[in-house]
């Protein structure tokens, strides 16, 4: 059947509309359901991750235990020597002996403000509104041969975030992070890949690359019991 010019017009037009009414919600809410439900990602309280991340050559163990708005804590093992950075609603330390520390340092009000998303162990996109954060829909851009949804997230804590998101499984493919330290401005990019289901119906990215140094999570737990000491500094 062959479409008259007025009909034909009338389509395209429908179709770039269409293409317009995408929204920042559309595509969160999408992403959120691909990453196994908004009721899902509610009841995690609590996530345990362990894993191999790889600088320059050199295998560092890390794990991660994070309880849900109360504190993070993330143990590095580098020469046989371990650290640690933690992260509380009002405090944070970092401990790393391999930089001449004798003991814990407290960071700065501005560190910990900006890493509050640390405590949020159901990711910054769940609930955001609720959270205080805000979200703008930047249209698509490619990585790496993906013409991916692109959606720009102001966290409360002034942090931003933006988010490429593949169209084929609404699945975070790469961000950029714009973080201030000591006054200047600081971008950080992760690519996200090899998702796995875990048996709570949610899914985690178990290969996160941050700026060409590979992190290989090999194993995640979610709502297991926390002590709430983890997250003060023990040197």
């Amino acid at each position: 059947m062959k479409l008259s010019k007025t009909l034909l017009t009338v389509l395209i037009l429908v179709c770039v509309a269409n293409a317009k009414a995408q929204t920042a919600d559309d595509i969160i809410a999408k992403h959120v359901q691909a990453m196994g439900g908004k009721e899902a990602w509610e009841k995690i309280n609590s996530i345990k991750e362990e894993g191999i991340l790889n600088l320059s050559g050199t295998e560092i163990s890390f794990n991660l235990i994070a309880l849900h708005n109360k504190g993070s804590r993330q143990n590095i093992s580098v020469a046989g020597l371990q650290g640690y950075t933690i992260y509380t609603p009002s405090l944070g330390w970092n401990f790393f002996p391999w930089q001449g520390h004798m003991k814990a340092e407290a960071l700065t009000a501005e560190d910990v403000n900006e890493n509050q998303d640390n405590l949020d162990v159901q990711g910054p996109l769940v609930n955001y509104k609720e959270k205080g954060h805000s979200a703008e829909y930047l249209g698509t851009d490619d990585f790496e041969g993906t013409d991916c949804y692109k959606i720009k997230l102001t966290e409360k804590s002034g942090k931003v975030i933006t988010f490429y998101i593949d169209p084929s499984n609404y699945f975070i493919i790469h961000t950029v992070t714009l973080t201030k330290a000591n006054g200047q401005e600081v971008e950080t990019k992760t690519d996200y890949s090899n998702y796995q289901k875990i048996p709570e119906g949610v899914w985690v990215a178990m290969n996160i690359s941050n700026g060409g140094n590979p992190l290989k999570i090999k194993k995640v737990e979610v709502n297991t019991s926390v002590d709430e000491n983890t997250f003060k500094p023990t040197n």
